[in-house]
């Protein structure tokens, strides 16, 4: 017998990633982690309870969904980007600028340091309900 607790969980939101499509295997991991690593900061509801295994050893807590990754041409982020903006949805960017600094204070530097129109993106993160994430990543293609 079936109950409810057993049926797959669908949620009315999502957490996406949008890479540049020219980006090496190192870049896009490194990216797409440095990407996701704010949400659970600004939006603590997107991240689940803590794991623990069997034998009681404590993990720290996940998000509670998945995260979809997408990937784009240089053209299809900027759009994006643009489209996330006007949207007012909590986002997170990496520029190519970041690859070439090796702290965090010089990352924010790097950003602030160019015009939003200018920004060399090579990646995005994108959280808010389904249909005005998928909206925002219009263009983009599923990640092999």
């Amino acid at each position: 017998m079936t109950t409810t607790t057993d049926a797959p969980v669908r949620f009315d939101t999502k957490i996406a990633v949008l890479l540049r499509e020219d980006l090496e295997t190192w870049q896009r991991l490194n990216v797409t982690a440095f990407l996701v690593s704010g949400l659970g900061h600004e939006l603590p509801e997107v991240i689940g309870e803590p794991y623990a295994d069997a034998d009681g050893t404590p993990y720290l807590p996940m998000f509670r969904q998945p995260v979809l990754v997408f990937e784009g041409t240089k053209e299809t982020l900027a759009a994006a980007h643009a489209r996330v903006l006007s949207r007012s949805l909590p986002r997170a960017l990496f520029t190519a600028d970041l690859f070439t600094t090796g702290n965090d204070r010089d990352n924010r530097a790097a950003v602030r340091a160019v015009g939003r129109d200018q920004l060399d993106l090579v990646g995005l993160a994108v959280y808010g309900p389904r249909n005005a994430v998928d909206k925002v990543l219009k263009g983009a293609r599923m990640h092999p």
